[in-house]
């Protein structure tokens, strides 16, 4: 029998080395591995690469590496949460590959299903493709590192020419993603927002650590239910149904309102 359970999240993390890519689940805050997260920030893990749709908020998620200055580039969709986010990257002490989110989500599950490249329309004629989109600041403000131009190519896919922009797979040394239910086997099951960067997240890494909130064992989960099968997940951590959880923005109404 194939037991990927772990003791601990300190034990899973263990070996992620100074300078590793990492591939993180989340959406804004939903679906953080954030004891992953926080085991990793514990045993001082630094120059890290990132991908991940956004890196939390200033003191949640991806944020905490962040403020700890853990993290040298992220590779992301939406980085509008974080105050010191926008500090690091404005003074170049971050490097920012910005993605289409649809994009970046195709990026990882490329990547995990092995395949190297693939055409899309999103981006075409902007400076996705054409290139010079700020990926690193210098210290006096000018721009240091620039987005490359991209491969541009006409294909008439429904009889109509249209130009399509060439974007490469992301694969990456670890991912780390949160699941609502696994079993030892690593087959997972996520639910609502967590569901959608976890498992494309999961995929990319060659070394996929899972939290999950419940460890069953194999055979109580039902086959047609489970998002993502344990082929793509070597180490499973349970971390309880009281994990904290965070709310980007919590908006309220007065009663009568």
């Amino acid at each position: 029998m194939i037991d990927k359970q772990w003791p601990s999240a300190k034990e899973a993390v263990a070996d992620i080395a100074d300078g590793s890519s990492l591939a993180v689940g989340g959406f804004g805050l939903s679906g953080n591995p954030i004891a992953l997260i926080e085991a990793l920030l514990a045993q001082g893990t630094t120059d890290l690469s990132i991908v991940s749709n956004n890196c939390g908020v200033d003191d949640w998620g991806l944020g905490i590496l962040l403020g700890a200055q853990r993290i040298r580039k992220m590779t992301s969709s939406y980085v509008g949460e974080n105050k010191e986010f926008e500090r690091q990257f404005l003074s170049g002490e971050l490097e920012l590959e910005l993605t289409p989110q649809g994009t970046l989500a195709e990026k990882l599950r490329a990547g995990g299903s092995g395949i190297a490249a693939f055409y899309t329309q999103t981006g075409v004629g902007t400076q996705v493709a054409e290139g010079g989109l700020p990926r690193r600041y210098a210290a006096d403000g000018s721009v240091d590192v620039a987005s490359p131009v991209k491969d541009v190519r006409t294909f008439a896919v429904d009889g109509t020419p249209r130009e399509y922009v060439l974007e490469e797979a992301i694969t990456t040394d670890f991912a780390l993603v949160h699941a609502l239910r696994g079993d030892r086997h690593g087959n997972l099951v996520f639910t609502k927002a967590a569901r959608n960067f976890n498992p494309l997240a999961a995929m990319a890494g060659r070394v996929c650590i899972a939290q999950v909130e419940e460890l069953v064992e194999p055979g109580d989960l039902d086959p047609d239910g489970i998002h993502l099968p344990g082929v793509f997940v070597h180490r499973v951590i349970e971390v309880g149904t009281d994990i904290p959880k965070r709310i980007e923005r919590r908006t309220v109404t007065t009663d009568g309102a």
